[in-house]
């Protein structure tokens, strides 16, 4: 092996498009996480990697966990013709997201067919997926299928690979201590992607990728404040950039809501997608886009358009004015910022339902 420079060392996640490159990159990546419940590694659950493997369609389908992967997947095969049944220990689906977003979820999973468990804590497990399995609750209630899909969230592959060797220091959940520019606590290291702890998502290693480069050629790119975008390819699609208005209220922040139906906009309506609602935070005190959500038919481009005037940091008023072509779903977007209330402002303590009209204090 030729000598390495410390700039060629480069740890990063990919997964398996993770590649050893002449052994001056060392590929990590992350799995799906097993929570520590009785009998369910000895179950043999599926993960998202190999359900999108399966030659057989389940009859039954149990699915531990109600965020992103679950949500995609549980519809998935719902809509393929299994029966499927979400598992979910929080109060709600998508546990990150505002409790409307959810609401308009769960109702569409309803009508879909969708059993929804929430609030269920899973005691044990018992048999095995593909050959019967039985998932029993710490209330008594039971659920059985015959197969089990576990999403309950992913952990970085950082184990057993030699990283304390080179100085490289983990975090107390096992992702790579960073900086800003991801650049590890040994000299010469960078880590990108899922094992440096950034966010989930293929987009945002793009980005660190662009980050890391920079650092390892003497550039000055960081990830601070960066603008991270989320799609979840449901039916309806869901997409969200910027501060929900449980993260605003949260920190405190104020905000004038914008909120429409989809049933509206009239490309919805001539598509027969008529499903959900768009929202949009505003600044208080100005007129700063704070964040965009969209549960409709092609979510994510149109939250793209704002995420750009949020880039530009152009005014609520330049898409509430401008001119959009019709019948567009991004023309919802003249409709949806028309809406702009007045501020809400409410402090931590105090009860608060996204959504709802709330005037400032």
């Amino acid at each position: 092996m030729k000598d390495v420079k410390a700039y060629d060392i480069l740890v990063f996640g990919g997964g398996k498009a993770g590649k050893m490159l002449a052994m001056d990159h060392a590929a990590a990546g992350k799995r799906a996480a097993i929570p520590p419940i009785p009998g369910l590694r000895e179950a043999a659950p599926l993960t998202h990697v190999e359900a999108l493997t399966l030659d057989v369609l389940p009859a039954r389908l149990l699915v531990i966990g109600g965020g992103y992967v679950g949500l995609e997947l549980s519809q998935a095969f719902r809509h393929l013709g299994s029966e499927v049944v979400v598992i979910e220990r929080g109060g709600q689906l998508a546990a990150r997201e505002d409790s409307d977003v959810a609401a308009a979820i769960q109702a569409r999973f309803a009508d879909d067919g969708i059993e929804l468990a929430l609030g269920a804590r899973v005691a044990a497990v018992a048999g095995t997926s593909g050959a019967g399995v039985t998932v029993r609750l710490d209330d008594g209630l039971s659920f059985t299928g015959t197969h089990l899909l576990v999403a309950a969230g992913r952990q970085p592959m950082t184990g057993g690979i030699g990283l304390e060797l080179a100085g490289v220091e983990l975090d107390a959940r096992g992702f790579i201590r960073v900086d800003e520019r991801l650049q590890t606590s040994a000299p010469g290291i960078w880590a990108m992607g899922e094992v440096a702890g950034s966010p989930m998502f293929t987009h945002v290693s793009l980005d660190d990728y662009r980050v890391a480069k920079s650092g390892i050629t003497g550039g000055t790119r960081t990830t601070a404040g960066r603008m991270v975008p989320s799609c979840v390819f449901i039916e309806p699609e869901f997409a969200r950039v910027g501060l929900s208005e449980t993260e605003a209220h949260q920190a405190g922040v104020a905000y004038r809501l914008a909120k429409i139906p989809m049933g509206v906009v009239p490309r919805a309506r001539t598509l027969w997608e008529c499903q959900g609602f768009m929202k949009a935070l505003v600044a208080a005190d100005d007129d700063r886009i704070l964040g965009f959500a969209m549960l409709g038919a092609q979510a994510g481009e149109v939250m793209a358009v704002v995420q750009v005037a949020m880039l530009g940091g152009l005014p609520f008023t330049a898409l509430r004015d401008g001119i959009l072509a019709h019948p567009t779903l991004a023309e919802g977007l003249n409709m949806l910022f028309a809406t702009v209330g007045p501020a809400k402002s409410l402090a931590v303590s105090e009860p608060f339902s996204p959504g709802a009209a709330v005037d400032a204090a």
